[in-house]
């Protein structure tokens, strides 16, 4: 049957033109209930739609077996409840999907995944087209009430419809909605409708499920005083116009970890002035949350801040010490210097909140009995939240899920509710997940709809993949990669041809050939972006079977090749550049220690090894043509454990030594992403997908030129060769370390490397390679980018077709931004596990004493390097409790004096290393500096520190 619905619109030229929209309406679409024998049979298709008989949770407000209604609302706040496993059988209606979908994207895909789950028993019933369950608007009634008329229509035929079913038992259909009116309307109908709180109060057997509910409404929840703390938000509608004419700015809020009185934003749009502006004190955050798109209103110039030194954890147990807080504030406003004002403004409104359900732990409250507990997230940026559970006991000393509702004006902060419990804190799988979660690594595993497009095993190359490849199984091809590596993306060949010249491949695998645009498993790989490497842990950008065997380049097995040929001479200038799909059979996996050993052998003269020696020749070339070109070598101390093959604890903890053969790989790398960067952006000037690393502006170096000074070494920082060339005379004899912590130091000033899309960018330049263009191609096992590119790659030498996406500067944008951010991500996780199986070494081992060096001097602390563990950390001399040395801090020199001893950046010191553990959830690595020391009774002798974990763990190689 088909309606139509006419309406008049007005053109943008001011004619008004007709529109008649066509809406069919069908007999035989299915309710989904299998005992059901008046419908058709449901279509096949993922979830098993309703239960005969429905098992689930037993309700003391309807003993009768049930299925659930819920409206928008409730779908959209109460998401965790109804993925929990408890709650079965559930009708989504096609009205309530719309709405969530034009409401919240996460939502969205939340319920999808639900609803594709067989366990669950969850069915999306297409009522907008159903010819009973179709309702027209009225005259006068708005969208809303539409909808929500719409959705008790639905309720009240599937009542009438499971009547008709001949069982024993009669199944009934329960509304559930937040709504007080729609629930009345609902009663009045004749329909059975409950809130939800009420329904999961009724659930006997699951008392736990309380603790998930959402507090969506702020009656009841709020402080008993009821004094408002914070202004009011300005409405959304007169945010977009204060923004449009001026008055507010909008932009990223950022808190800050070391004072949670104070925050950033960052102003949207291309202004160069007021990017940055400053938020202090709790009434101008106004209840903005890390990462929240905000308002702000710029403050008069007279109001204007500094940045502040001090350093604030909101630590307070009582909720509503509001007085203190002002104490604190008064604490941020100490004299400073005019020349350090910054722009300063408060939140005047919240245009999109970015809440994500947050790790942490429960701060339990001192009443005896209570249900009301504070949550204080892992991240010191969140604020705590307020939630309330009757578990308490059970999940002290647990890291647990908490999930934002709202933040009333009269509430310190926010409520939330309890979503799960991770497992013990300090526990090895439970601090992995959290690791993983707060760093947004999707690592859940690879669903059935991605898996379902991998290769059928037992796989094999058939003619099909031929076209368009050359066989190179006949060349001496081999890897070099780290010990246990199975994801092995590279190998190379070298032989020399009849003219006298070289050739030298570069071989990647082709992984591009098995994962196609747009299918599942090619987006679950753009999303996760890299593949991240922890200490004992690798979670994959792509399954298994691709990542540890088809696309990895093993040895004595046929594989296919995305290969990269040059043909140089012996000076290593390249004559000839080639690229091919290719078919190669390594003939050799092996690890650097493995290369280098057969390259220093004076017996060993096979082909493999024949060919080793001419590209390690040719890599010291190459190497030496970049470094005078004024490529960077700057070092950063990477750390490797030694696990107990028991426990898997870490037992012990070294820097990690570095091989020729690790530089004379990277070589050959860096040349092909070259190679390659210059034929895609010669194809595809606008839509070539490039890496650059921007120069850092020369205020960075400030650091480094006043650390290298006090050591009487001039450090130049006009070019990346100055850099590069003033960086390799600042020698000691009698500090042969010094040149590696300048090097370390030199790391820290630069900026991070980013994708871009070539058509949205004019400056290419990849400061650090010293390179006018480049790109990554050399490893698409693990990263995404890098299949991008070899797509590209294929479509410019005709090996593969090409698709709308590809050539999409806009699409490819935004895959580079989700790409920056993943990689981002991955570095910090990494990081983060490193610190983690850190406190494992120490904890096990006491207090050691070791040698470090003075890498910053900071206002009331020193930053350490213990060389031996590529461990850094910060020794304090201001401990609570405990009387302040008298220090002077020098910032010209970079020195600070604490009592009668001065201590200068690169000073050898000895340090007392431990783990502290009394808070539970921020355990951290405590340094005590032993020598020189300081005098005075009343120093304390154990200054505390905080590890810090810019040191990365054992990676695959750089490339």
């Amino acid at each position: 049957m088909l309606t139509s619905r006419t309406f008049l619109r007005r053109t943008r030229a001011g004619a008004v033109v007709k529109v008649v929209r066509e809406h069919y309406l069908r007999e035989d679409i299915p309710c989904g209930a299998a005992a059901c024998r008046l419908c058709p049979p449901r279509p096949a298709g993922p979830g098993l739609g309703l239960e005969a008989q429905p098992s689930g949770a037993a309700s003391s407000l309807c003993a009768a077996p049930h299925y659930l209604l819920p409206d928008t609302n409730l779908l959209l706040h109460q998401i965790d409840i109804l993925e929990d496993p408890v709650i079965k059988n559930v009708i989504v209606l096609q009205t309530v999907l719309q709405e969530v979908r034009n409401r919240s994207a996460p939502v969205y895909k939340r319920i999808r995944d639900v609803i594709q789950n067989p366990e669950k028993h969850f069915y999306s019933f297409t009522n907008e087209h159903h010819r009973e369950t179709y309702i027209v608007q009225e005259q006068g009634e708005t969208s809303n009430d539409r909808n929500d008329r719409a959705i008790r229509v639905a309720v009240k035929w599937y009542n009438e419809h499971l009547k008709k079913i001949e069982d024993e038992e009669q199944i009934q259909v329960i509304f559930l909605t937040n709504d007080r009116t729609n629930k009345e309307k609902a009663l009045e109908e004749g329909i059975t409708a409950y809130t939800c709180e009420e329904y999961i109060k009724s659930l006997i057997a699951n008392p736990e499920l309380v603790d998930r509910l959402a507090c969506v409404s702020d009656e009841g929840k709020e402080i008993e005083s009821g004094k408002i703390i914070f202004p009011e938000h300005i409405p959304l509608s007169k945010l977009q116009q204060g923004i449009k004419s001026g008055i507010y700015l909008q932009g990223t809020y950022r808190a800050s970890r070391d004072n949670y009185l104070e925050a950033t934003v960052w102003i949207h749009g291309d202004a160069e002035e007021n990017k940055e502006i400053i938020i202090q004190g709790l009434k101008h955050l106004n209840r903005a949350v890390h990462e929240d798109i905000v308002a702000v209103e710029l403050l008069a110039k007279d109001e204007w801040v500094a940045p502040s030194s001090v350093v604030l954890q909101d630590d307070g147990q009582n909720e509503d010490d509001i007085e203190n807080e002002e104490e604190k504030e008064n604490i941020l406003k100490t004299s400073v210097n005019k020349d350090m004002l910054r722009p300063t403004g408060k939140v005047v409104g919240i245009i999109k909140r970015n809440w994500r359900p947050f790790c942490g732990m429960l701060s339990k409250s001192q009443i005896k009995e209570a249900r009301r507990h504070l949550f204080t997230p892992a991240d010191r940026r969140i604020p705590r939240i307020r939630i309330e559970t009757r578990q308490a006991d059970t999940l002290e000393g647990q890291r647990i899920i908490v999930a934002i509702d709202g933040w009333p004006r009269n509430s310190r902060y926010p409520n939330g509710h309890f979503v799960k419990n991770l497992g013990s804190a300090g526990d090895k799988e439970t601090e992995t997940e959290v690791l993983l979660l707060e760093h947004d690594v999707p690592h859940q595993p690879f669903s059935q709809a991605v898996l379902s497009f991998l290769p059928k095993m037992p796989w094999s190359i058939t003619e099909q993949d031929m076209r368009y490849r050359e066989d190179l199984r006949h060349l001496y091809v081999c890897s070099v990669d780290p010990p246990g590596c199975t994801d092995i993306d590279d190998a190379l060949h070298y032989r020399e041809v009849e003219n006298g010249n070289i050739e030298v491949g570069v071989h990647i695998a082709d992984v591009s050939h098995f994962i196609r645009p747009g299918n599942a498993l090619d987006e679950e790989s753009a999303k996760r972006g890299t593949t991240v490497y922890l200490c004992e842990k690798r979670i994959d950008m792509v399954p298994e079977l691709l990542s540890s065997n088809l696309c990895s380049l093993r040895s004595n097995v046929d594989r296919l090749a995305f290969s990269c040929i040059w043909e140089m001479n012996h000076k290593a200038e390249i004559l000839k550049t080639r690229f091919t799909k290719s078919i190669i059979n390594s003939k050799a996996s092996l690890t650097y220690a493995e290369a280098q050993m057969r390259i220093d052998s004076a017996t060993m003269n096979d082909d493999i090894t024949t060919s080793l020696r001419g590209l390690n020749k040719l890599a010291k070339i190459l190497k030496k043509k970049r470094i005078d070109n004024g490529a960077l070598t700057l070092s950063s101390p990477e750390v490797r454990f030694h696990m107990d093959s028991e426990t898997h604890d870490p037992i012990d903890l070294q820097t990690k030594e570095l091989k020729e053969t690790n530089s004379m790989v990277e070589e050959f790398m860096l040349l092909a992403n070259v190679s390659v960067a210059q034929k895609i952006y010669d194809e595809f000037p606008e839509f070539a997908l490039l890496r650059k690393h921007p120069a850092p502006p020369p205020s960075n170096y400030d650091i480094l030129v006043k650390a290298a000074k006090s050591k009487n070494l001039e450090i130049t920082t006009d070019s990346a060769k100055a850099l590069a060339e003033s960086l390799d005379k600042a020698e000691s004899p009698e500090f042969p370390y010094l040149n590696t912590l300048l090097r370390i130091l030199a790391t820290r000033c630069m900026m991070q490397a980013v994708y871009f899309c070539s058509g949205m960018d004019n400056d290419f330049h990849h400061y650090g390679l010293a390179s006018p263009i480049y790109t990554h191609f050399t490893s698409p096992i693990r990263r995404y980018a890098d299949i991008i590119v070899h797509r590209l790659l294929a479509v410019a030498i005709e090996a593969d077709n090409t698709y709308p996406e590809l050539t999409d500067k806009h699409k490819l944008a935004d895959i580079c931004k989700n790409l920056n951010y993943r990689h981002k991500m991955a570095q910090y996780a990494q990081r983060a596990s490193v610190a983690f199986h850190t406190q494992l070494f120490f904890k096990s081992k006491g207090v050691v004493n070791e040698d470090a060096y003075i890498l910053f001097v900071r206002k009331n602390a020193v930053v350490v390097l213990i060389p031996k563990y590529g461990l850094e950390g910060t020794v304090f001399f201001e401990e609570k409790d405990k009387p302040t040395p008298r220090l002077e801090y020098n910032n010209e020199v970079p020195s600070l004096t604490v009592e009668d001893t001065t201590l200068h950046v690169f000073d050898k010191v000895k340090v007392n290393v431990m783990l502290d553990a009394s808070n539970i959830q921020h355990q951290k690595i405590r340094m005590v500096l032993v020598e020189p020391k300081i005098l005075g009774d009343d120093v304390p002798t154990t200054p505390s520190t905080e590890i810090s974990s810019k040191n990365e763990p054992a990676k695959k190689k750089k490339k």
